[in-house]
């Protein structure tokens, strides 16, 4: 079975690439993973226009073909201004990709995706709709759209994916509407971190948060509630990893409070990278009150056994209470210093958080991530995926 797969996600050339390309982000591990359901899979993706920035990663996969398009320039109306251009400069590309396919994979939000997502329809092609924003929030005309288009999309062979998880499903009212959870570490990755079970770092705790810096992720509450600690942890520090809007007045408020030696600033960086810093910091903090999808990095987090301090927040209650760490009260400073607390004060249960963190991180895995997607598919299409017809 033929896959196409239509996303706006930016792709660079790169002739060292086995497939020609390159990305940033964990896209590429997931498509890699959702070619093992397929015999071929082709991925439709605009080139970027921005310069080639360091650590991107290799497209790759399983009979994978990547087909470019041309790049899609600006941002809000002047984008959108664009668009009909866009779509008539690249019209035969996107109609021969989906003539070709046997089925299609719309991932949303993004404008490429919507093209997938409602020409995918009309072909009356099997139809996988992923859509990898934030579900529980609904700010824009296209975001209802999206959204609508979704629940309306009732016929058996139409498989409607929203990135997130919680104990009631997406849309009560469209109940074909399912979750799926993220994630971008394999289960090779969990196996060769299996072995770090954490032990306690006494009074020198290293404290990481990554993810875009903007207010209401919570780093500047971090930041408080660790100058708080400073004077039972004095040798406490902190890593922060991600830009931002907000990253300017993080700085400012590390400067205020005198944290300048304790508080890295390390910007935006690889994923591999990402993962080497997780492993070398003892706890992970993330206070955000947005109202998050499926953020990754907590599984990330989780993988390489470290312990978790987060907000009741979309997924991470379910997540966190699984075992691996603490769930904030709420998100202020002082919540956040007595759920690290919390943490770093029973010295003799630290590592047993650091396992089960291990341990719950083993179902979240991309494996696991295709399965549940194979297994939605295959009994939605009523036909057996190659992973599932014993390509394990």
């Amino acid at each position: 079975m033929h896959l196409v797969v239509y996303s706006h996600k930016d792709i660079w050339p790169d002739p060292e690439s086995e497939f020609g390309y390159v990305t940033d982000g964990g896209f590429s591990f997931q498509m890699k993973a959702i070619s093992e359901l397929f015999d071929q899979t082709t991925l439709v993706l605009p080139l970027s226009p921005k310069a080639k920035p360091k650590g991107l990663i290799p497209l790759q996969g399983k009979n994978l073909r990547i087909q470019p398009l041309s790049p899609l320039r600006g941002k809000g109306w002047h984008r959108k201004l664009r668009l009909p251009y866009w779509f008539l400069r690249n019209s035969l590309t996107l109609s021969r990709s989906l003539h070709k396919a046997d089925a299609v994979h719309a991932a949303i939000p993004g404008d490429v995706g919507t093209f997938g997502m409602v020409f995918g329809r009309l072909s009356g092609k099997p139809l996988f709709v992923r859509y990898c924003g934030n579900w529980m929030v609904t700010q824009t005309a296209l975001e209802r759209f999206w959204k609508w288009f979704m629940r309306s999309c009732t016929k058996p062979h139409q498989v409607m994916l929203a990135t997130g998880a919680s104990l009631q499903p997406p849309s009560p009212e469209a109940p074909h509407v399912q979750w799926i959870f993220s994630s971008s570490v394999s289960q090779a990755q969990m196996l060769r971190l299996r072995g770090t079970v954490r032990q306690h770092p006494g009074l020198a705790p290293r404290v990481i948060i990554v993810g875009r810096q903007e207010q209401a992720k919570g780093t500047a509450i971090l930041i408080q509630a660790l100058h708080d600690l400073l004077p039972e942890y004095p040798g406490l520090s902190l890593e922060v990893v991600g830009d931002g809007s907000a990253l300017a007045e993080f700085k400012d408020l590390t400067a205020r409070l005198q944290m300048t030696d304790r508080v890295a600033f390390l910007g935006k960086i690889p994923q591999p990278q990402v993962i080497e810093h997780l492993q070398k910091a003892h706890l992970f903090c993330f206070p955000t009150y947005s109202s998050e999808g499926f953020p990754k990095v907590v599984l990330e987090a989780l993988a390489c056994g470290l312990p978790v301090v987060t907000t009741k927040v979309s997924a991470l209650p379910m997540v966190i209470g699984q075992g691996g760490g603490v769930l904030m009260e709420d998100a202020t400073p002082t919540s956040c210093k007595s759920a690290i607390k919390q943490v770093l004060d029973q010295k003799d249960q630290y590592p047993l958080l650091s396992q089960q963190a291990l341990d719950v991180a083993k179902n979240y895995s991309l494996e696991a991530w295709r399965d549940q997607i194979g297994t939605y598919l295959s009994q939605a299409w009523n036909m057996s995926l190659a992973k599932e017809s014993g390509s394990k």
